[in-house]
């Protein structure tokens, strides 16, 4: 497995774009939170607030990963996960579940399709190294 410090695997040393990243959360400050610990790594980050901007923006931008929030307005973040893995146009796109939720809910949304899980509040390092096994292939165990 490459490290995310160091050799910066993901392209932002040679100012690549590595992926786009689809951040699905209403908080506005989380929201840049995030953007600001991915765009330095390569990452273009897209973001919506909303469960309904969050589908039209899958279908219409195609991201290679989606951080989802489950408490969002609109169309809540469990059902956008479960129309992102049912439909096969976007099934194989990885969704990592980005919450304050319990245990119980992490269960459920990997058994959903989910391909990670994390918690907030989050370490930035932490993050970057769940979207690299995420984006390995494998199903990143969260925090």
């Amino acid at each position: 497995m490459r490290s995310i410090r160091g050799s910066s695997p993901i392209g932002s040393w040679r100012g690549e774009v590595s992926a786009r990243i689809l951040v699905v959360e209403d908080h506005r400050t989380m929201r840049e939170a995030v953007r600001l610990i991915l765009e330095p790594e390569g990452f273009e980050v897209l973001e919506v607030a909303d469960g309904v901007s969050a589908l039209e923006a899958v279908r219409r931008e195609r991201p290679d990963l989606i951080l989802l929030d489950m408490n969002i307005p609109g169309v809540p973040g469990l059902e956008v996960l479960e129309a992102v893995k049912r439909d096969p146009q976007t099934a194989a796109i990885p969704v990592i579940v980005l919450t304050a939720t319990d245990e119980a809910a992490r269960r459920r949304v990997l058994a959903l399709g989910a391909d990670g899980f994390f918690t907030k509040p989050f370490q930035p390092l932490a993050l970057l190294q769940t979207l690299e096994r995420v984006r390995g292939g494998g199903v990143a165990p969260g925090s």
